[in-house]
């Protein structure tokens, strides 16, 4: 199951930071953006991203999901030999379970405390590379940005504004720092760091009429914040959740077929991050 590190879409006051700069940047190499790449996701930002999705048929709303970043080719920033390899290279181990970072060089071991993405907007579990660097990007990316090599969202390790999520399972999938500490890591692992994030991942399960669980929490409370399921939240879905999961289906432009599979699960998220005006990557 996919995530952008979060969704990025047109609001007051606008979205800003890095993975906006990124999203304006593949846009205009793609021929779709034609203004300043400023970080800051305006009208003309939401014009060109909604031109793109016309044009590869994706659902047209203006809203950056993995599907926008899948088709933006993130993985292209490895050309010219950007991606760097060599045991020179520092390596960075992050442990989602533990929720700490280790890295190491021949010259430091460092350990770190970090933030961690939610269950249902885990952290990518892989081997990754830093692509991009940035000082002071501000706001909820805090002192330093460091962007990863994933290829379907805009995912990074970086500082916060949010000290508090430290040690949480809090974010949209990045790594989180304390500023310090962000600064300090920065520091040391230059534009081909290799990055390897470990730890439990979703195991992607169709949920379905019939079935019980978390899952089905899951979806029931989402269905409710948004309008759609008025009824206890049992865990166990039946027919009134399935006629609420159906009409969310249709709202979303999604095939109401009742199961809540990957694309069912990204819509909700989606759908949940603009209602509650959610920022935080």
């Amino acid at each position: 199951m996919f995530y952008g590190s979060r969704f990025l879409y047109l609001r007051t006051p606008p979205l800003k930071g890095p993975d906006v700069k990124l999203l304006q940047k593949r846009l205009k190499e793609k021929g779709f953006y034609n203004s300043v790449t400023d970080g800051m996701f305006g009208e003309n930002t939401a014009d060109a991203l909604k031109e793109f999705q016309k044009s590869r048929l994706l659902r047209i709303d203006g809203v950056s999901d993995p599907l926008v970043w899948s088709e933006l080719g993130l993985f292209s920033d490895c050309r010219n030999g950007l991606c760097l390899a060599g045991e020179a290279l520092p390596r960075i181990t992050v442990d989602i379970d533990k929720r700490k970072l280790y890295y190491a060089s021949a010259a430091h071991q460092k350990t770190y405390d970090v933030g961690v993405g939610r269950s249902r907007t885990p952290s990518p579990l892989g081997h990754w590379t830093i692509v991009e660097k940035a000082l002071n990007p501000g706001g909820p990316f805090g002192a330093r940005w460091m962007r990863l090599s994933v290829p379907w969202g805009g995912y990074g390790i970086h500082g916060t504004d949010n000290p508090q999520s430290i040690g949480r399972a809090y974010s949209h999938g990045c790594i989180r720092l304390r500023n310090s500490d962000a600064i300090e890591l920065y520091n040391m692992a230059p534009i081909g760091t290799h990055v390897t994030i470990m730890g439990k991942s979703y195991n992607g399960k169709v949920s379905r009429k019939g079935d019980t669980g978390a899952a089905v929490r899951y979806i029931q409370r989402s269905l409710k914040t948004l309008g759609y399921y008025q009824y206890r939240i049992d865990g166990k879905f039946g027919g009134q959740t399935e006629k609420a999961l159906v009409d969310f289906q249709k709202k979303s432009g999604l095939n109401p077929d009742g199961l809540a599979g990957n694309q069912t699960y990204n819509a909700l998220q989606k759908a949940l991050a603009i209602k509650r005006g959610e920022i935080s990557p």
